[in-house]
């Protein structure tokens, strides 16, 4: 059974930083996607970022690029959520996600998108 455990989240200020990690286990994550996705309170859940593991391929929602970066450690098998510049609208619960199916660039940030699930880390930033 695949399971994705999330790790790093809590509170700073505006303007700081965050690393959240994605340990990954019960299968082969070489080739597949994995997402970090966030879901603040009454909004729906929503992809920020996108890796391709077997090339190594990113993606970013708009409202996080320059400011986010993902990454993988494949020695590791843990998947990465660096976060600088922080602001209040990114206060939300951040997920892990992976899923084998292939994505399309219109289509990736979707929930439906994804088969496997991490628990959640909390993000809160304060103005």
């Amino acid at each position: 059974q695949v399971q994705l455990v999330e790790s790093g989240g809590g509170s700073v200020q505006t303007g700081g930083s965050l690393r959240l990690s994605c340990a990954a286990s019960g299968n082969s994550f070489l080739n597949c996607y994995m997402a970090w996705f966030r879901q603040a309170p009454g909004k729906e859940r929503e992809g920020v970022a996108l890796i391709y593991t077997g090339v190594g391929s990113t993606y970013y929602a708009d409202a996080v690029k320059g400011r986010f970066t993902i990454s993988q450690d494949n020695a590791k098998n843990t998947l990465y959520l660096q976060m600088n510049s922080l602001k209040p609208e990114d206060t939300a619960m951040y997920y892990c996600a992976a899923d084998w199916g292939p994505k399309r660039a219109g289509t990736w940030y979707r929930e439906s998108e994804f088969n496997y699930w991490g628990q959640g880390t909390q993000v809160t930033v304060s103005s």
